[in-house]
């Protein structure tokens, strides 16, 4: 146990600090946060054929109100800690990779639903707005991370479990 937490934090250190360097910024974080905002606004425009998606902005065209898609909101810091969680967890590494694939879909698609219901939400009530995206948002999308690692636990093939119980805490 204390072997995972040890690296668990270390892994987060090392992301953490890498996703805050200027170049990842600029060649992964924030094209990454325009790819969302793009993603967002065409499943936006299903059913909503006045949002336009430029950048990493998404706006209404009738009423003007718009949202920008800022980095910590964009997924990557849940995944940073899911991605920590699994490296550290005494795993198969094609468990791992496995995980990671399960965890980016779950996390993004979990982002993708907050984006999209901020957006609204910030057109009808910009208290209401402040607050899911201050409070209720962020701790979904951690704890959906901690749900995937949980349900990638409680799906590790049984012969990697009992290594695992055998392994000295």
């Amino acid at each position: 146990m204390i072997r995972f937490l040890m690296l668990f934090l270390m892994a987060q250190a090392v992301l953490f600090g890498l996703e805050m360097l200027q170049p990842v910024q600029q060649q992964v974080i924030l094209p990454w946060t325009a790819l969302i905002a793009d993603i967002s606004g065409w499943f936006m425009s299903f059913f909503d054929t006045n949002v336009i998606a430029s950048g990493k902005v998404i706006s209404h065209s009738l009423n003007g109100f718009a949202v920008s898609i800022e980095p910590g909101c964009n997924g990557v810091e849940a995944m940073i800690v899911l991605l920590a969680a699994i490296a550290a967890f005494p795993a198969p590494w094609l468990y791992k990779l496995k995980g990671l694939a399960w965890g980016f879909v779950a996390i993004q698609g979990m982002n993708l639903l907050r984006i999209i219901s901020l957006f609204y939400l910030g057109q009808w009530s910009r208290e209401l707005f402040d607050w899911a995206h201050l409070y209720i948002w962020q701790a979904l999308i951690m704890l959906d991370a901690l749900v995937v690692f949980l349900i990638w636990i409680r799906y590790l093939p049984l012969e990697d479990q009992q290594l695992i119980e055998q392994q000295p805490v």
